[in-house]
């Protein structure tokens, strides 16, 4: 016992001796401080009246809130009180604001991306199984929430009395307030498989997608008359209907109709070259291949108001459009951006109005009630924050409404036009629910942060630019710790976000409904508050920086190029003087999870250790050596891996199969590769029990407190 005290200090001096204990310490604050703020999402408005309502994720409580003009002072209208891991989504309100609607339960899973397709998850291990049921609300606060129906999805009428819902392929009606039950037969049946309902803005009709195999109509049904009729129906793909405002005429989108060797599920690539046109490509009369159609409601004639140009590919991507006064506005890429376009219903042209232009990305968007404005949150002029922005429906300047350091998101316009509600954040501020006027200001947030969240010491990321061997740049916020002197080498952690889709900013995230990348920028938070370098980097393939950066070639299991912005990050952070080069850390969730393996595989001379949260291992469905989906996979360079990793997964994960935390610990096994693993049973992928996340990041911290501080030897773990 002596000798092993003995041992114990001898090595406590050696680390002194080599200025690590000296140059890490405490963090001044905790996991569970940093992790406190409740994450809002889910931000709707009433159509008549100042109300809106949001949802907020409070350490696993998720509770649906309100406020109202003029004081805006936020009240919880449902009362969870314990960790439940029942998630709540999407929230609908109606125009008068004073029914609130949303789903209490996960989405189920499909063919494909579950193990156990329609199975609805259960993460906190509920006896009764898993459920996915509306519920109502009254923002009078003169009933308690309600169960309305079980169903997985649902359209909140205008008024608030009633609720469409799909099942089998057929729409149906239930009313709100539970005194009319659930219908056992749908509310009309149609021929095909009947989707995405809306209703008309006075909730007298409602428009619908007919989908019938190789075609679709767009069907509106009569609520009083219960007549059905169909909107110039054809031989072709019509989708995405949207009601003019008095509720007169539809606008859709229509695509050509599929081809024989479509329909009879031949083999594309064969009969392309084998056969005339219009056997396997199909297009319009003039080579187009997407057109916005408006109809009469009352008679179902309609025409052509638009169409894209013969060849093009952007425009041909538009799946969603807009009717804003007299403009139909949509979103398109045609060049290197995302941005938001319009056509003229009165005096249509052929090229459509660019409404937001600027170097950025426009991601979410709100219109004024009388359809004159557009507001949208975008980077522009900021690559790594968000925005808000307003320009004229039917063209002008765009003006910028707010600045840095905030971001800003999810706009929603008030009914009178005054002011907009949005998600404002900052590097050192939470994303809180706020109010911007109209024409531009400062936000005045209306939620708050809990009184133990450490604020003031957080410290303000930098942005930094990464150039990878074969050239590429990419950009990363580095966090440096508060008490850096020089001559210090301290430890480094590189964050690595999932998606790949997805972006890390310059501040606490937005992305919703889970909420992950606003705790792993919380975490990053802490990290650098407890001494270590920390990097987030956003590797090609991500958001926010153009479609250039988006679209690398050789990406995921065609060559992994978006690993090179990974080992560039890693390589950065050994050659900064202020980092020991020995003591370099990784680690991310989803696609974060799949670059950390492929550091830890490829470059356990860089990477130290890594934790990967349900992350994937072998890219494609072979484990031949000869094919590239192969070679692009982590696990082809098992037999290089060297450096100890700790691993997180939830076994109802519908995003990344379970089955690639399996087989990667098999390898593992074989080759003696220190490991330890985590497993939530009845999990999904964005771990639903907040209990489990602040076990997770706890368990990160302890394991590079281990491995990068003391570095001690890690053996194999099979927790």
């Amino acid at each position: 016992m002596k000798a092993q005290t003995h041992r114990r200090l001898l090595v406590l001096l050696l680390l002194i001796s080599n200025g690590v204990l000296a140059q890490t310490r405490p963090p001044r604050f905790t996991i569970d401080q940093v992790l406190s703020p409740a994450f809002p999402y889910g931000l709707v408005a009433a159509r008549t009246m100042d109300r809106i309502a949001w949802i907020e994720n409070e350490r696993g409580m998720r509770n649906v809130y309100t406020a109202a003009a003029p004081a805006f002072a936020p009240v919880r209208l449902t009362s969870t009180a314990e960790d439940d891991g029942v998630d709540l989504r999407p929230l609908q309100i109606s125009d008068d604001g004073s029914i609130v609607a949303y789903i209490r339960g996960h989405a189920p899973g499909v063919g494909g991306e579950s193990d156990t397709p329609g199975w609805i998850a259960n993460p906190a291990v509920d006896p009764d199984g898993g459920k996915n049921e509306v519920w109502a609300a009254s923002t009078r606060g003169d009933r308690k929430p309600w169960r309305v129906v079980e169903a997985r999805n649902f359209k909140l009428s205008p008024d608030g009395r009633w609720i469409l819902h799909i099942k089998d392929g057929q729409i149906y009606r239930t009313s709100v307030d539970g005194r009319s039950p659930a219908g056992a037969t749908p509310f009309f049946r149609d021929f095909g498989v009947s989707g995405s309902p809306v209703w008309s803005p006075d909730g007298r009709r409602v428009a619908y997608v007919s989908a019938r195999k190789d075609h679709a109509f767009i069907g509106v049904i009569d609520l009083a008359s219960r007549k059905i009729t169909y909107m110039t129906p054809g031989v072709d793909l019509d989708s995405a209907p949207v009601w003019s405002a008095d509720g007169k005429r539809i606008a859709f989108l229509r695509r050509p109709g599929l081809p024989f060797g479509v329909s009879f599920d031949r083999p594309r690539n064969l009969l392309r070259n084998a056969l005339p046109a219009g056997f396997v490509e199909s297009k319009f009369s003039g080579g187009y291949t997407l057109a916005i159609w408006i109809a009469d409601v009352e008679t179902g004639e309609g025409s052509e108001l638009w169409h894209n140009a013969p060849g093009d590919t952007a425009f041909a991507r538009v799946n969603r459009v807009y009717w804003a006064g007299d403009h139909i506005v949509f979103d398109a890429e045609p060049d290197n951006w995302r941005h938001y376009y319009a056509v003229s219903v009165s005096n249509p042209k052929p090229a459509p109005q660019l409404l937001t232009p600027g170097e950025g990305e426009v991601e979410q968007v709100s219109f004024s009630q009388d359809g004159r404005w557009l507001f949208y949150a975008a980077n522009i002029g900021d690559l790594d924050r968000r925005q808000l922005w307003r320009v004229p429906v039917a063209g002008g300047n765009a003006e910028q409404l707010t600045k840095a350091p905030g971001l800003d998101t999810f706009p929603v316009v008030l009914a009178s036009g005054e002011q907009v509600a949005v998600m404002h954040a900052e590097t050192k501020r939470p994303l809180l629910v706020a109010l911007v006027p109209a024409r531009g200001g400062e936000p005045r947030t209306i939620t708050k942060a809990p009184a133990q969240f450490p604020a003031d010491l957080h410290v303000d990321p930098q942005p930094v630019e990464i150039t990878a061997a074969d050239g590429l740049k990419s950009h990363a916020q580095i966090f440096l710790p508060p008490d850096l002197k020089p001559g210090d080498r301290r430890p480094a952690l590189l964050f690595i976000h999932g998606g790949s889709r997805q972006q890390t900013l310059l501040g606490y995230h937005y992305q919703q409904p889970h909420g992950f990348y606003h705790m792993a920028y919380a975490i990053c938070e802490y990290f650098a508050n407890k001494g270590y370098i920390v990097l987030s980097e956003n590797y090609r393939s991500g958001i926010g920086y153009g479609r250039a950066f988006r679209e690398p070639a050789e990406l995921e299991a065609l060559g992994n190029s978006e690993y090179r912005d990974i080992l560039a990050a890693g390589l950065y952070l050994k050659q900064r003087a202020d980092v020991d080069p020995s003591r370099v850390g990784v680690w991310g969730l989803s696609y974060g999870g799949i670059l950390t393996a492929q550091a830890l595989a490829r470059n356990s001379d860089v990477f130290a250790a890594g934790a990967d949260i349900g992350g994937q291992h072998l890219l494609g469905n072979t484990v031949d050596p000869a094919a590239l989906s192969f070679q692009s996979s982590s696990i082809s360079a098992i037999e290089k891996w060297k450096s100890p990793v700790i691993l997180f997964h939830g076994d109802d994960d519908r995003n990344v199969r379970f089955n690639q935390t399996v087989g990667l610990v098999q390898l593992l096994r074989a080759h003696s590769i220190p490991y330890e693993l985590h497993v939530y049973p009845n999990e999904t992928h964005y771990l639903q029990v907040f209990s489990h996340w602040t076990k997770t990041f706890k368990q990160i911290d302890d394991f590079f407190d281990r491995a990068l501080i003391r570095k001690e030897r890690l053996g194999t773990s099979l927790r």
